[in-house]
């Protein structure tokens, strides 16, 4: 059965399909258009602004979507809330505020045994330059820290840093290998740290932090325990005479020890 209307409309008309798909645009001014309704097939006849404009004006003002409208919920209006904050809860934030702590009370302890192997009655450039590099890397672990707490929107909170030992020298080892233990030591710890902050991500369910602490830290981590691992190693075979000295130059000018 088909059936069939008239129209008297001024500017353009879009045919869709009853998928709603487009189908032509037909100009015409002020004529009466006729169309048919066939049973089983719809036919939408809609009116546009001009003869090359093929979307349809349905007179609905865009609105966001009901999932959308949820977000915006969670989007605060005060100026002291952080915009970009999104699952990202306050244990997660905590935790990396200490480990920003972890790094910076390492890095100062490395920049205490650069100062001592500088002296001039110690003078063993190796190992000042050895951990001076420590040092500044541990304080740019800090900065990268700092770096992702500002991207999650969380608030860095910078701590007290425990002020370091100034003396390494040990009656038995020797004061290479008594730092180079200590320096073992504290590697070890930032590890143990680092994994507190992974297991606190997997716990609360971060995906993004637990990654960022596994592709930025840990592997890294793993290295440089196996590195000094090895320079404990080779300092007790050494002693606390010659070899020292040999195993600093090598230190010093980046031969492999």
């Amino acid at each position: 059965m088909i059936t069939k209307t008239a129209v008297s409309v001024s500017s353009s008309l879009s045919l869709f399909n009853f998928n709603g798909e487009h189908s032509r645009s037909v100009p015409f001014s002020t004529h009466s258009v006729s169309f048919g309704r066939k049973e089983n097939a719809t036919v939408v006849l809609c009116a546009t602004k001009g003869g090359n404009n093929n979307r349809a004006l349905t007179g609905v003002l865009f609105e966001p979507f009901e999932e959308v409208k949820k977000e915006l919920d969670l989007v605060p209006t005060v100026p002291q809330a952080s915009l970009c904050r999104h699952k990202y809860v306050d244990e997660s934030e905590a935790a990396i505020n200490e480990q920003i702590n972890v790094e910076y009370n390492v890095s100062y302890a490395y920049h205490a045994l650069f100062a001592y192997f500088d002296r001039d009655n110690v003078a063993l450039k190796g190992l000042a330059k050895f951990f001076k590099e420590s040092s500044a890397e541990e304080r740019n672990h800090a900065e990268k820290l700092m770096d992702y707490q500002n991207k999650r929107g969380g608030k860095v909170k910078l701590q007290s840093i425990v002020m370091p030992l100034s003396e390494f020298d040990h009656a038995d080892k020797g004061d290479a290998l008594h730092a180079m233990e200590l320096a073992l030591s504290l590697e070890k710890l930032t590890n143990e740290k680092l994994l507190n902050l992974h297991w606190v991500a997997s716990k609360t369910g971060d995906v993004h932090l637990a990654d960022f602490v596994e592709s930025e830290f840990l592997g890294e981590q793993v290295e440089a325990i196996k590195k000094i691992s090895e320079y404990v190693a080779q300092l007790r075979r050494v002693g606390k005479g010659y070899g020292v000295w040999h195993f600093d130059q090598m230190l010093l000018h980046g031969e492999a020890v």
